[in-house]
């Protein structure tokens, strides 16, 4: 355990001298409510897959502002896997283009083989990535009021739950850490886990095929906004055939019902999935402009 936790305090020293892009175990003792298993966990290309042992890829942007934006990025994957490269490493580096330092989570992926508890593994995986980035924002130059989550897809609800369920710490959190982010940013997100509405894959994986009506109106993330929700900005494609784009939809429109600042461009042709070449899709410039226009980062 103290090796563990001192490894931690040198690779967080490391990064923050360096701007190297760095990787951290997420828990630096037990992970919370694991199971003894074999760790079957694969790369094909930068999408993984079974994964148990959570990780967090620390980019921080190349500059001295020493008050800047934080996101942790929860890629998507169905919660079947976790596309690390396209809707994680990529988006980082275009984020530390614009000061923004960006924290890739790699998400523990349900599994009743190695969760006692399946349901909650992701979200403690990213409650306790925003408390590592809460905890250390004064080292990495980071303004402890300024950490978001940003997620795509199955990603994307990951992300919803982490800004809707921040009232109860899944986590052991002595340090009293606010495990609220600060805002959301929602890329065709997976948000409801209602029938007809959903995404069934996600909702599976997450829940199982029986999950209770209980459990589904737990985990649909458009009927757990409250006025301490914090803002987001959501963007979803029209003809999205994979995550219906009402998703976006009813969670902008629980938002709107509680008075809670929100932004959502929807594009008519897209699909799932947005290409992040500017030549092919501009949706990143709107989530920056978003950014700018909240005082998230400067012009």
């Amino acid at each position: 355990m103290k090796t563990l936790g001192l490894t931690f305090i040198l690779v967080c020293f490391l990064c923050c001298c360096s701007g190297a892009q760095t990787v951290i175990p997420l828990y630096d003792g037990a992970i919370p409510g694991e199971k003894e298993h074999e760790n079957k966990e694969y790369d094909e290309n930068g999408i993984y897959f079974a994964v148990s042992k959570p990780d967090l890829t620390i980019y921080l942007p190349q500059d001295e502002n020493q008050a800047r934006t934080a996101v942790v990025i929860c890629p998507g994957g169905g919660y079947h896997a976790v596309c690390a490269s396209y809707e994680g490493h990529k988006i980082a580096k275009e984020m530390n283009r614009k000061g923004v330092a960006a924290f890739v989570l790699k998400y523990r992926l349900p599994s009743d083989e190695n969760c006692s508890n399946k349901t909650i593994a992701p979200l403690q995986d990213a409650q306790r990535a925003l408390k590592i980035v809460r905890d250390n924002a004064e080292k990495w130059g980071i303004n402890k009021d300024r950490i978001g989550i940003m997620g795509f897809s199955a990603g994307g609800h990951l992300a919803s739950t982490a800004g809707t369920h921040f009232s109860k710490d899944y986590i052991e959190n002595k340090e009293g850490t606010s495990l609220r982010p600060d805002f959301m940013l929602l890329v065709y997100p997976v948000i409801s886990m209602q029938p007809g509405l959903t995404h069934g894959g996600s909702r599976d994986n997450l829940l199982g095929k029986n999950a209770s009506d209980d459990l589904l109106e737990l985990y649909s993330n458009e009927k757990q906004v409250a006025e301490n929700t914090p803002p987001a900005f959501l963007t979803h494609a029209m003809d999205d055939d994979v995550v219906p784009v009402e998703n976006s939809i009813r969670f902008y429109e629980a938002m709107k019902a509680k008075n809670v600042p929100a932004d959502m461009h929807l594009f008519s042709k897209g699909k799932h999935g947005y290409p992040l070449e500017p030549a092919k899709s501009n949706w990143l410039n709107y989530v920056f402009q978003w950014m700018q226009e909240q005082e998230l980062i400067k012009q």
